[in-house]
């Protein structure tokens, strides 16, 4: 029986300010280097009746920048991870839509599975170079030091108390922004990471092993 694993990394979205081609190729070459078969798919309309490429999938990796994404395919995906069905979402993943402040209830599937939405770039300047500390032991973050990038900043409403908290960053007011996180959704691991604009922060070596790390551990490989 083999122990290859595979990867399925999915851009999806009209947003032209996130480079999703170049995306598909950097995070499949990075789950390679994790050890699993990995390929590249567009379009979320795949987790409903899914064809071999997404059903067989151990993780999926998540890189999304608006576009459609049907409620009864995010149930779909929801009850995959359930199944024991790993998920990665980066960055512009948790980009999901609002109902007057709150969440559209239409996307409310993805919000429960990922754990959070985004709610904005936060004060100041939406970019810049920042310091991310790892904060927790984990098999994704063992061994990394605290490292500076520069990447675009990220808040976000968290759905509920079921994270674990691995990297965060600093407002200057000193408040705490977390910028990685795991979660479990039934047999399923989850992985959110905020970081991920651009080539900027993909080409960081730290990022790198973070992703890496990420999708093997949501495959159930680290």
């Amino acid at each position: 029986m083999s122990d290859t694993r595979n990867a399925l990394v999915v851009v999806n979205g009209d947003d032209i300010h996130h480079d999703l081609l170049t995306a598909s190729q950097v995070f499949q070459q990075l789950g390679i280097e994790a050890g699993l078969v990995t390929r590249r798919a567009m379009g979320m309309n795949r987790f409903v009746e899914p064809r071999p490429e997404t059903a067989d999938a151990d993780v999926y990796l998540l890189y999304s920048a608006g576009g459609q994404f049907p409620t009864a395919q995010q149930e779909a995906l929801a009850a995959a991870v359930a199944g024991g069905t790993g998920l990665v979402g980066v960055h512009g993943a948790n980009i999901l839509g609002w109902d007057g402040d709150g969440i559209d209830p239409a996307d409310r599937p993805m919000f429960e599975l990922l754990g959070n939405r985004y709610l904005s770039h936060g004060p100041g300047h939406h970019e810049g170079r920042h310091t991310i500390e790892i904060v927790a032991e984990h098999p994704i973050t063992d061994g990394l030091d605290d490292f500076d990038l520069f990447d675009e900043y990220y808040e976000f409403e968290l759905a509920d108390d079921g994270v674990h908290v691995l990297a965060q960053r600093h407002h200057a007011d000193g408040a705490v922004i977390p910028v990685l996180y795991t979660r479990t959704v039934g047999a399923g691991r989850v992985v959110y990471l905020a970081l991920g604009h651009d080539m900027r922060s993909w080409g960081e070596p730290s990022v790198r092993t973070l992703v890496r790390r990420a999708i093997a551990w949501a495959a159930g490989a680290l």
